[in-house]
């Protein structure tokens, strides 16, 4: 999946583990600022086209906020896509990569997010998000 990865040009941290491929939402979506959280949009957009599942590993997850109450994004995000090595085939990771392929092929119609609630601790597995609309 790693060699596939590269030959389209999709970025992701390397090497790609034995278990899971962390794609590189900033790099993969830079026309998203951190703090509109690009790992949400790129998983997002897995699922809608693809049905595929991941976890943000970013500033929703790790982001933080300094003694005024502003956020300060996190240093990277990350998608994780995880690979349960008994289950999955080699047509799995062929749908994987032709999923990731559409969405890397449309990255700049993918939208950033705003946090609309989330709790004060632990925000990553409950929070709520909309879809920030860019006036153009």
């Amino acid at each position: 999946m790693g060699k596939k990865l590269l030959k389209i040009g999709i970025p992701h941290v390397r090497p790609v583990g034995g278990h899971a491929v962390f794609l590189d939402a900033k790099a993969l979506l830079p026309h998203i600022p951190p703090l509109h959280y690009p790992g949400i949009g790129l998983m997002n957009a897995l699922y809608i086209d693809g049905g595929i599942r991941g976890v943000e590993i970013g500033s929703v997850m790790f982001g933080r906020f300094d003694k005024s109450g502003r956020e300060l994004p996190a240093p990277l995000e990350l998608v994780r896509l995880a690979f349960p090595r008994r289950v999955y085939t080699q047509s799995h990771f062929d749908y994987v990569i032709e999923v990731l392929t559409d969405v890397w092929k449309n990255r700049q119609t993918i939208p950033g997010y705003r946090i609309t609630d989330q709790p004060k601790f632990l925000r990553h597995f409950s929070c709520q998000f909309e879809v920030i609309r860019e006036k153009r």
